[in-house]
């Protein structure tokens, strides 16, 4: 069977930019998927995506015209149950009747448990035009759209109104009926560039004609790269680089279906602002590409993406430059205003910015977050003036100018306000970074001031909306309170602190009676779910469990002792060893009184004697390694016992009939184990 290309498109209006990517994917693996299910493509799926701002697009490779025949075995009830005094049950007659035969052409097989009637024929394959418009739909209905548009008369909805339905498979049109479109092998390219309708050869040459004929680059991902490419060489023949986010270039790759890379500038004087903001403006509002000198240092050059080709570009740069212009003049001005005051005499204005309606005003969240830091500061011996301070000035910079405009500023404008303002460079900088991590992966807060802000933010944030009941449930987090959690544990295990003395600080800085009394433990509780999903990123989850196992508050040797772990279990010994630590917690169990010292005179055995002298030996190697963290040599040495502890458990009961003999040897387990958990729980490896 002749197999042949398949191709797909929905000519729309300008689609969502920033959903584009997404909905081309989305759009070309279902289709592929229907296909497939349908069994019309001849061996694995191959199919490539397409998507610009004016259309959706798939390319399946090797799709068959027609299904295969198939075999089809219809079972029916048993043998025993179809036939009754030699006539058929109603059973049977139904079956048949149901199926489409006549009872003289069922046949008997096994099903692998009994003998049942069955009807064996012949199923005809159907043909892709009559399977691809159902196809083609359910990918329309599973895209993931959030908002959904009527047009015209049409009662069809879609992400935005579409015009045209070309499906072609090889040269040939195939009918089909899509969001009240029939289909048909035309097409339109560019709105500026091309020329009316492109009558596609065939599926094959989809690619190849909209970009001669169409001026359209088809393809995202080509498209992207091409952006990328332009980039790179312009701003290399500037000897600069592009400060742009990989978010940017998506959604500019989905705002043009010929992307032309151009140079434009601005005028000097704006460069007196802070490059951030210039930064945002251009990226957020104009989504042109800010150039860096070798130092880092904004140029006043940028480059921008048209999605027009034209032989005197300078209509095009001049425009942009005119419309940047405008913005860069409102930053400027929101610069100057602020200046005219400082950022102490904004604080009275906190008192009007509602924090929660249950947490009260921003004034009153200050109040609470200098108490933290300055705990913290103390903890980390750092200086509590400065960190207080630094918290106090740390939301002032929400009511000026500049924040209200860019949000996305806020904390980069407090440090640019308080140097102005003659605030030390420690401070300013513990305004900036008092919101770090902001994500996964992002940067620590540098220097133990800005420690102490960062920690008090996030866990004020953590413990309070907490202690109001608006606790994270599946995948809602409105508050972030998950950030926030990982936010401090990555900041504890740098630093030696107490992760829950620190919960304890944040909650003895609200009212009393104004959080449930609960919160300490359930944020506890929480903080340490989530230390394990941090870890699990880098280590095995019974690794993890092991050393999690003895809650830990203070985090700033959980990563030597991950490491240690992981060593031990490597040794040839410790799978025995975690197992026979496994026995001991579950025999200790088992204890009638409290577990206490050893009584050598009621060691009877040689065995237990072995033991417990190996034990003895081994607590001082273990609490010297422990107590100047060297946690691999303190598992390390766990190894020696093995033979003692193989032999003990071999040769010993120590559930004795002599209650005072059964209490000792459990003393001496109980002994052994805390040795052997020292670091972790090693019973927990292997699981």
């Amino acid at each position: 069977m002749m197999t042949s290309s398949l191709l797909i498109e929905l000519l729309t209006e300008e689609l969502p930019p920033k959903a584009l990517n997404t909905l081309g994917n989305h759009f070309a693996a279902s289709v592929a998927e229907g296909l497939e299910k349908a069994q019309l493509i001849d061996g694995a799926p191959e199919f490539a995506a397409y998507a610009s701002p004016r259309r959706l697009a798939v390319q399946v490779k090797n799709v068959k015209p027609v299904q295969a025949d198939q075999q089809i075995v219809k079972k029916g009830p048993a043998v025993a149950s179809g036939m009754k005094d030699g006539r058929p049950t109603k059973a049977l007659e139904g079956f048949a009747r149901g199926a489409g035969a006549k009872i003289e052409d069922l046949k008997i097989i096994s099903d692998g448990k009994q003998d049942v009637y069955a009807y064996e024929f012949t199923q005809q394959g159907k043909g892709l035009s009559e399977l691809l418009e159902d196809i083609i739909n359910q990918a329309v209905k599973k895209l993931p759209i959030p908002k959904v548009m009527r047009w015209g008369s049409s009662t069809f909805t879609f992400v935005r109104p579409v015009h045209g339905l070309t499906v072609l498979h090889g040269a040939d049109i195939v009918n089909a009926g899509v969001l009240g479109l029939q289909s048909g092998n035309t097409t339109l390219g560019h709105r500026f560039l091309s020329d009316g309708l492109i009558t596609l050869a065939n599926a094959d040459s989809y690619a190849e004609q909209m970009r001669n004929e169409g001026k359209v680059i088809a393809s995202f991902a080509e498209r992207k790269a091409a952006i990328q490419t332009a980039l790179n060489q312009q701003a290399g023949r500037l000897n600069a680089t592009v400060a742009a986010d990989e978010a940017l270039l998506d959604e500019v790759t989905a705002l043009v279906e010929w992307p032309v890379v151009l140079e434009a500038g601005f005028e000097e004087h704006f460069l007196a602002v802070p490059q951030e903001c210039l930064i945002l403006t251009m990226q957020q509002n104009q989504k042109y590409f800010p150039l860096l000198d070798a130092n880092g240092k904004l140029m006043n050059r940028f480059l921008l993406v048209s999605n027009l080709e034209t032989a005197d570009p300078s209509h095009i740069i001049s425009g942009n430059e005119r419309v940047l212009r405008a913005r860069l003049s409102d930053a400027e001005f929101f610069y100057k205003q602020d200046q005219k005051a400082t950022l102490e005499s904004r604080l009275p204005k906190l008192s009007q910015v509602v924090y929660h309606n249950k947490l009260g005003s921003q004034a009153e969240r200050i109040e609470r977050l200098a108490a933290i830091s300055r705990h913290i500061a103390a903890s980390l011996g750092a200086d509590t003036a400065a960190a207080e301070r630094a918290t106090r000035l740390s939301k002032a910079d929400l009511v000026t100018e500049m924040v209200g405009e860019f949000p996305e500023l806020q904390g980069t404008m407090g440090k640019y306000y308080a140097r102005l303002d003659g605030e030390s460079e420690e401070i300013a900088n513990a305004i900036e970074q008092h919101y770090r991590p902001r994500f996964a992966g992002d940067a620590l807060p540098e220097g133990k001031v800005a420690t102490a802000a960062a920690l008090a933010d996030k866990l004020e944030t953590l413990v309070g909306i907490w202690g109001i009941g608006l606790i994270p449930t599946g995948d809602k987090d409105p508050y972030a309170l998950r950030r926030s959690a990982l936010g401090i544990l990555r900041m504890v295990m740098q630093n030696d602190l107490d992760v829950n003395e620190l919960v304890q600080t944040a909650f003895a800085a609200f009212p009393q009676g104004q959080l449930n009394e609960n919160t300490p433990s359930e944020v506890a509780e929480f903080m340490q779910a989530r230390l394990a999903v941090l870890l699990q990123n880098d280590y095995p989850q019974d690794i993890v469990a092991a050393v999690l196992a003895k809650k830990p508050s203070r985090l700033n040797d959980v990563e030597a002792k991950l490491k240690a772990v992981a060593a031990f279990k490597a040794l040839p010994e410790a799978a025995a060893l975690a197992a026979a630590n496994k026995r001991v917690q579950n025999l200790l169990k088992k204890a009638d009184a409290e577990l206490g010292a050893v009584n050598e005179s009621l060691l009877q055995q040689d065995e237990e004697k072995a033991l417990f002298a190996a034990a003895q030996a081994l607590q001082p190697k273990i609490a010297a390694a422990v107590a100047r963290s060297d946690f691999q040599t303190a598992l390390t040495k766990l190894a020696s016992v093995k033979p003692q502890v193989d032999a003990f458990f071999d040769k010993v009961m120590v559930i004795s009939d002599q209650p005072d003999v059964k209490q000792n040897r459990l003393n001496l387990l109980n002994q052994l184990a805390q040795q052997m958990n020292a670091v972790a729980d090693i019973a927990l490896l292997g699981e």
